[in-house]
């Protein structure tokens, strides 16, 4: 049996170093977090599998704490409420799980982060139709070639490659360095 490990890691770092020629783009994602948070904002995060992990991940660092013990900040994975997602999807199909929540709980002023690797998923893509109605900011970390969702987020990194486990693995990556520069934005209690 040949050794999995070395090729992944130099995969995984092919892929993260790729990341370098979005910085800009990182920056101004990170700035509009910050200016999202600072205003009273709140970020609402949403994605389907491995991604609705990534979700949960983000909204639990920025209500709990990321480094350092700052104040809480407002967080919500949209995909973490069972009962919201079962009765939407049931009454309204799964297509519609993360909109409905988006015309519930967004605000001018709020922002949506949406983890997807093919930036293909219909309920992703409708969630940021109805942030894009209701004025809150928007961002898709995708992979692949940006799916259908290319061009539809205020502020999109497409993670070079077509590996759906690099993908996430950078989405994790992004979702930490993110964090970082909110917390350096709130300074530690």
């Amino acid at each position: 049996m040949e050794p999995v490990l070395p090729q992944i890691i130099a995969d995984a770092c092919q892929t993260l170093q790729g990341l370098l020629s979005q910085q800009s783009t990182f920056d101004r994602l990170a700035d509009a977090a910050v200016v999202t948070l600072k205003n009273g904002g709140k970020i609402l995060a949403c994605g389907n599998g491995g991604s609705a992990a990534d979700a949960m991940h983000l909204a639990e660092e920025l209500i709990g704490r990321y480094r350092g013990n700052r104040i809480s900040l407002p967080g919500i994975a949209l995909n973490a409420d069972s009962t919201a997602i079962t009765c939407i999807a049931n009454d309204f199909g799964f297509d519609e799980i993360f909109s409905r929540q988006v015309e519930g709980l967004g605000k001018p002023g709020d922002m949506l982060v949406c983890f997807t690797t093919s930036g293909n998923s219909t309920n992703i893509l409708r969630a940021l139709d109805a942030a894009k109605k209701l004025g809150v900011k928007t961002v898709m970390f995708t992979g692949k070639d940006g799916g259908k969702g290319k061009g539809k987020a205020d502020f999109e990194i497409i993670v070079p490659g077509t590996d759906t486990a690099r993908i996430q693995e950078a989405h994790t990556l992004l979702m930490h360095a993110l964090l970082e520069r909110v917390e350096q934005a709130f300074p530690v209690k």
